[in-house]
């Protein structure tokens, strides 16, 4: 397990019945976590001093109760700067569980002793992206919402990275990539965080288990002569990280060789000393 335990503004304070606790920076959070499948003891003082609680509907969905909380606000992670705010389906716009993953692409950029061109796919409000800038990468963001792009460049200037070289691309990931190919673009490092479901401009249809494979075979194309990594986040159940680590092995290794694992990212809770998983990821680095 990958556990991304460099968070100072970030904490998983406690979970218990189907839900968790955290602080982000001065708030406290209570929203729902599937994982969370064990009823302890709720003693800890924030779950009844929460200031806000998404409340999941059985009928699917849900909605946020809302006691002291303010429309957004900030927190960081080591150099870089988010900005957070409530909105549908329980999220914040940030996954603290990836900063795992921004460590270990990072040090791969600012070691690798040369310039690196990274491509984000579903690139969502740009915690890795900015992690990639931010260890000197020239960085594609690609994700086919137009506020997720801007929140990411949002949160680029925040982050004192708006003369960064990223380039902004609101765009279906999959038509992109495909248009690459066809420019003849290639990069150093590619990062993908694919929704389980989805759906195209156009209508088309993203689901993980039939189009995933598909998609990395295609991503595969757009490495350069020297590739430095591949990254894939999966937050889909059911997928286990042993698939993302044969796909990753069978379109890459034949080709460029290196070293493929894959395994679950992880949070630590505050209360219980234990660990709670947050999705899956699979990685390929040349070695």
């Amino acid at each position: 397990m990958w556990i991304a335990d460099g968070w100072k503004d970030y904490k998983v304070i406690d979970c218990s019945k189907g839900e968790k606790l955290e602080r982000w920076g001065d708030y406290t959070l209570v929203r729902p976590d599937p994982q969370v499948i064990w009823d302890t003891p709720r003693k800890h003082r924030g779950w009844k001093r929460m200031n806000a609680h998404y409340h999941r509907s059985p009928r699917g969905g849900g909605e946020w109760e809302f006691f002291d909380l303010p429309q957004q606000w900030s927190i960081r992670y080591k150099e870089l700067t988010f900005h957070l705010k409530p909105f549908s389906f329980k999220h914040t716009g940030l996954f603290p569980e990836q900063a795992a993953n921004w460590d270990w692409f990072g040090e791969r950029i600012r070691t690798a002793g040369r310039p690196i061109r990274v491509l984000n796919l579903f690139a969502y409000t740009g915690g890795a992206t900015l992690a990639a800038a931010k260890a000197g990468a020239a960085v594609t963001h690609v994700d086919a919402s137009k506020g997720m792009v801007s929140w990411a460049k949002e949160n680029a200037r925040s982050s004192g990275l708006s003369d960064a070289p990223i380039r902004w691309i609101v765009d279906d990931c999959v038509k992109f990539v495909e248009r690459e190919i066809r420019r003849g673009n290639h990069y150093d490092g590619i990062i993908m965080d694919p929704p389980s479901y989805g759906r195209g401009p156009k209508g088309e249809v993203w689901k993980i288990e039939d189009s995933i494979h598909p998609f990395v075979r295609l991503c595969a194309q757009l490495l350069s002569d020297q590739p430095l990594f591949l990254l894939i986040n999966s937050y889909t159940t059911g997928l286990a990280p042993s698939v993302l680590t044969y796909m990753l092995s069978v379109e890459l290794m034949p080709k460029h060789r290196g070293h493929v694992c894959s395994g679950e990212l992880g949070l630590p809770v505050e209360e219980s000393g234990l660990i709670l998983p947050c999705g899956a990821s699979g990685r390929w680095e040349c070695r």
